[in-house]
């Protein structure tokens, strides 16, 4: 367990925080490049500050402190121009740095004061990939953007998913390294609640962590499996500092606040070998629920189940109450890796996981169980007969509310029709 003060270390980001400064040292993702096909500014809060994204008819997106600096005004109200935002107050504008480039009036009647050169908002860099949009709150330099391989990856289908979840980001995190969790939350328990199935499925043997330049990874050997398969020679990893790799889609936990986070979601789906070659040129972004219409919370889905398990921690989990075992050793080693790369940062040091080389950032691998299954061609006769791959190709299992628009995008891109999940998941093997 820890103590209430080294609680308070991990799940505290606003600026200034050892944990916000440490996460300001990273790319987040906080929002799908397709949410601006029909929208041109976008509130955000994210580790505790009240931000404007926007694209300005340019077609660069900036990301601003929400209020105008003139009579704090609501800038998610403005008007975006070909560069930046205006306020629609009174029509002060700010370029993607935070520069103030006019005061209408001020420019007009008293230019010779050069009153806007004395004006500027908070403001962060913004890039797009793979999709989303993404935003760096540290000092400069910024880091690289990583070019994780998988952004790079064709013939496929990609979709963004979001969510917010009513939690601490901490405890989401910690799910990316509990392998445990995933033959009880989401096959026992999951199945037994969709089919009523007492019987409970093949039992974790045996478990171990390691840590590599970009996160941990974790390995297991269940009843129904041996040292020989990729889940325990490679490993499923805990992307540093908030993300999780399983192959075919990455999961990000980004501070919103203290009591709450941003769940995203790009997941990948190869197309058949009949529908090749195939290139998207557009990936849909969309909102998953975390309750349904009449206030409960959702649980047929992995990652509902997963929400539902954060969430009932408390809006901030007490960790100086817990009780901590064997199968929490990942857990152990990823919050003590945390508290030293606090103290590094505090002592001007740079964190782990960060890439700065150009030659470096291109196409970078992760370690990927069952990677045949992901980026492999397959036809869509193969892909139907094989049990792991068929849920994944005729269902989205990881969240629910897919937009019908999506869902028939999927199934035009895969030639197979999708149908809604129904709630069993059936684990994945080689």
């Amino acid at each position: 367990m820890l103590t209430p003060a080294q609680n308070e270390r991990l799940v505290r980001v606003g600026p200034g925080t050892p944990m916000g400064n440490l996460l300001r040292r990273y790319w987040m993702p906080i929002a799908g490049v397709s949410e601006f096909d029909t929208t041109s500014t976008k509130p955000i809060r994210l580790m505790g500050e009240d931000l404007v994204l926007y694209k300005d008819l340019g077609g660069t997106y900036g990301l601003v402190q929400r209020q105008c600096p003139h009579r704090r005004a609501d800038l998610s109200f403005g008007m975006v121009e070909a560069q930046g935002l205006r306020c629609s107050y009174h029509g002060w504008q700010f370029d993607h740095h935070g520069a103030c480039i006019h005061q209408p009036f001020e420019d007009t009647a008293h230019p010779e004061r050069q009153a806007k050169a004395r004006v500027q908002l908070a403001a962060y860099p913004v890039q797009a990939k793979g999709g989303m949009l993404w935003a760096y709150m540290g000092p400069q330099p910024a880091p690289l953007l990583p070019d994780w391989e998988a952004f790079s990856w064709d013939n496929g289908f990609t979709q963004v998913v979001l969510s917010e979840v009513p939690c601490n980001w901490f405890q989401c995190q910690e799910n990316s390294i509990d392998p445990v969790h995933f033959e009880w939350m989401h096959e026992n328990w999951g199945n037994r609640q969709r089919t009523g199935e007492l019987r409970f499925g093949a039992t974790h043997l045996k478990l171990d962590f390691k840590e590599f330049e970009f996160g941990f990874t974790y390995h297991r050997v269940k009843q129904d499996t041996s040292e020989n398969d990729q889940a325990w020679t490679v490993g499923r990893v805990c992307l540093w500092p908030n993300g999780f790799f399983l192959g075919e889609h990455f999961e990000w936990r980004v501070p919103i606040d203290d009591d709450n986070t941003l769940s995203i979601t790009w997941k990948y789906t190869r197309v058949p070998r009949e529908r090749e070659p195939y290139a998207q040129t557009h990936i849909p972004t969309w909102w998953g629920p975390v309750k349904d219409e009449h206030g409960r919370w959702i649980d047929t889905h992995v990652m509902n189940q997963d929400f539902l398990a954060w969430v009932g921690q408390g809006r901030i989990a007490d960790r100086s109450r817990e009780n901590l075992s064997a199968s929490d050793r990942g857990i152990v080693a990823m919050r003590r890796r945390f508290f030293e790369e606090m103290d590094t940062v505090a002592q001007g040091g740079e964190p782990k996981a960060i890439l700065r080389d150009p030659e470096r950032n291109v196409r970078v691998p992760l370690p990927m169980v069952y990677g045949d299954q992901i980026t492999q061609s397959r036809t869509q006769a193969e892909i139907l007969a094989h049990p792991t791959l068929k849920q994944f190709y005729t269902a989205y299992i990881f969240q629910a509310g897919q937009p019908a628009v999506v869902r028939d995008m999927a199934s035009q891109a895969l030639g197979i029709a999708m149908k809604e999940f129904d709630g069993v998941v059936i684990p994945r093997k080689a």
